[in-house]
């Protein structure tokens, strides 16, 4: 297309990150090959990510999906607590979750708008919020 004079799409912007606390990141890692194959612009800010840096980056960047993994259960205090201080900093984007220890009745519970039971979900969740 840009040979042709015209512009290159601009991919959406999502944040990927695995919690406080945390540094199981393959799960993570396979999300965002996926998205990055579906053409999503991915924002990965790693492992042991602490609240207060997912939440500078998603208001800095103006990102409209945020995407939060953990695979232990001694981090879903975090993952609560990222998704708190997003919603106390007057993010108004989405929220997905995912990862092992999760069910959709606790990402329910900390405020999540989605729960991703897998990659081919958190596909879907952007598809929802992008359109």
């Amino acid at each position: 297309m840009a040979q042709q004079g015209g512009e290159t799409p601009k991919a959406d912007k999502v944040i990927l990150a695995t919690v406080k606390g945390d540094i199981h990141d393959i799960g993570k890692n396979i999300v965002k090959v996926v998205m990055e194959n579906y053409g999503y612009q991915i924002l990965d800010l790693g492992r042991d990510v602490p609240p207060e840096t997912v939440v500078d980056c998603a208001l800095e960047q103006d990102v409209r999906l945020v995407g939060l993994s953990a695979l232990m259960t001694t981090t879903l205090g975090a993952m609560s607590d990222t998704i708190s201080l997003l919603r106390d900093r007057g993010y108004t984007g989405k929220i997905m979750v995912g990862g092992a220890v999760l069910t959709p009745d606790y990402a329910a519970s900390i405020g999540a708008d989605f729960y991703c039971r897998d990659a081919k979900a958190s596909v879907d969740a952007a598809r929802t919020v992008f359109g």
